[in-house]
């Protein structure tokens, strides 16, 4: 692809509120494994969410046929680092993202093979904007593949891995060894996680 064919990119280095008068696109893609679904990934889901109509939320390595090992974060596609199935997943995120105040009708979830790029058009609109957050290799590896395609990218923003937050391994561990975890989720899905019995199983 040539430089003056590539997508457009908007990079912001923080998460920020719409402009007034900034037109709104129509519909936008946001992804991630969400293994556990925590109150970054809501903020991240919200700050796309703000920017767009209808919200598509395309959830990765939903099963293991979908799931590629990629060199830029192999750990990414292990099992231990894949515990919840992709029906938990999007149980948990239509519950937290109905329970922040968003209606059905401007979201849906889908699964999303990212390390299958000829199978985006499958799964996702690909006229859509792409949102995306890169805190390292893995997401400059993602930029790599949605430009690739053609796809319009907008990163909300870009932080050193340092800076990344809240970590869904990190809540896992938490999880799994009996410790107070609870307040890294959103109250959804911490109602979800254990209702289901997801924090029993992941701390057999």
């Amino acid at each position: 692809m040539k430089p003056e064919e590539r997508p457009s990119i908007v990079s912001l280095t923080a998460p920020c509120s719409r402009h007034y008068g900034e037109a709104m696109t129509e519909t936008g893609v946001v992804h991630g494994r969400f293994q556990i679904f925590h109150l970054d990934h809501l903020k991240y889901v919200l700050a796309a969410k703000e920017r767009c109509r209808r919200l598509v939320v395309g959830i990765t390595n939903p099963d293991p046929t979908l799931t590629k090992l990629d060199a830029a974060d192999p750990y990414r596609s292990s099992s231990e680092a894949n515990p919840l199935t992709y029906f938990e997943r999007q149980s948990i995120i239509r519950a937290v993202l109905s329970d922040a105040g968003i209606n059905h009708e401007d979201f849906c979830t889908v699964p999303f093979p990212i390390n299958f790029p000829e199978l985006y058009g499958f799964y996702v609109p690909l006229d859509a904007l792409f949102y995306l957050t890169i805190y390292d290799d893995w997401g400059r590896r993602k930029l790599s593949m949605f430009q690739s395609l053609g796809l319009r990218v907008e990163v909300l923003w870009t932080k050193p891995a340092s800076q990344k937050g809240i970590r869904a391994t990190e809540v896992r561990r938490l999880i799994a060894g009996g410790e107070a975890w609870e307040h890294l989720v959103p109250p959804a899905a911490a109602s979800l996680i254990k209702g289901m019995g997801i924090a029993a199983r992941l701390s057999r």
